[in-house]
């Protein structure tokens, strides 16, 4: 090819070169923004990866929260959870098959971490305390799961009438913020042992994340038993 008509040929093509490229750097940016939003919708929840790290062990507070199981069981499961968060919901099934095959070696501590982006979280988990006041926090921590679609204040106050509970106490105590700020020490407590999604669990200090099942935590269970 000439030079002459080599040069006729670059400059025909050249814009449309540099238009192809510019479309393929756009739309690169475009789906590289697309997988940021993505990664921030889920960004706190249902994180699937597991920490079993044994020189990791975590010194996590049981504070004052609801114990299931034998309070002087060796093995401690201490659970930060959202009752919106329908990863914590899944992770029920286990939580029972491990109380049911470990009872008495085993307590499990339920501590509230309700996510900013789970609108009814915060005041879902002030009611359970309310219903914690009345001896029935399980009963209700199991109807909060049972109905996570429905967690408006108007059903949170229905299913205590459900439980049986006096609901003119559960009402002043759910209308008056009691447990309010009960609920955000958990959540303090729960970032400051590293938690940044939901549902976490510290098994004896030991950190396992996300709905993982039954066997992730029963080799975590079965080594710390024979320590």
């Amino acid at each position: 090819m000439t030079e002459e008509r080599s040069g006729k040929f670059n400059a025909m093509f050249l814009p449309l070169a540099i238009v192809i490229a510019g479309a393929i750097i756009a739309g690169a940016i475009i789906f590289s923004n697309k997988g940021t939003d993505v990664g921030n919708e889920i960004k706190g929840e249902a994180k699937q990866a597991v920490n079993t790290n044994e020189e990791a062990v975590a010194d996590v507070s049981a504070d004052d929260d609801p114990i299931k199981g034998d309070k002087n069981a060796k093995v401690t499961i201490i659970e930060f959870s959202d009752f919106e968060c329908p990863f914590c919901e899944k992770a029920e099934p286990t939580l029972k098959k491990i109380m049911d095959k470990y009872a008495g070696k085993v307590k499990l501590v339920y501590r509230d971490f309700p996510l900013t982006f789970h609108k009814s979280a915060q005041k879902a988990s002030e009611a359970s305390q309310c219903a914690n006041d009345q001896g029935k926090y399980w009963e209700y921590h199991d109807k909060l799961y049972a109905n996570q679609k429905a967690l408006a204040v108007a059903d949170l106050k229905k299913y205590a009438v459900d439980l049986g509970l006096d609901i003119a106490k559960f009402n002043e105590c759910l209308d008056n913020n009691k447990f309010a700020d009960e609920v955000k020490k958990d959540l303090a407590d729960g970032e400051a042992a590293g938690v940044d999604g939901t549902p976490a669990f510290f098994i004896n200090g030991r950190k396992i994340v996300g709905a993982q099942p039954y066997e992730s935590f029963e080799k975590i269970i079965e080594e710390e038993l024979k320590k």
